[in-house]
């Protein structure tokens, strides 16, 4: 399953509350597709995926929107 959150118009803690909200709710094999824009939520979600030992992918679109792809396969 693919979950989605688009967190463009909250600020922090907001979009870390909810994506603790979306690992809980994926199993293996889930992915989950973030976007933000507040600087806070921008550094403080990877860290929390990279603490917990989530893989996951990271860019940033034309219009300043960081987009994180979390894998629900732990790393190894």
């Amino acid at each position: 399953m693919i979950y989605s959150y688009d967190g463009t118009r909250e600020r922090c803690p907001i979009p870390l509350v909810q994506t603790r909200l979306l690992l809980k709710k994926m199993r293996e094999g889930d992915y989950c597709q973030l976007q933000l824009k507040d600087s806070g939520s921008i550094q403080d979600i990877p860290k929390l995926l990279s603490k917990l030992g989530y893989s996951y992918t990271q860019h940033k679109n034309k219009d300043d929107v960081v987009e994180i792809t979390i894998n629900n396969k732990l790393k190894e």
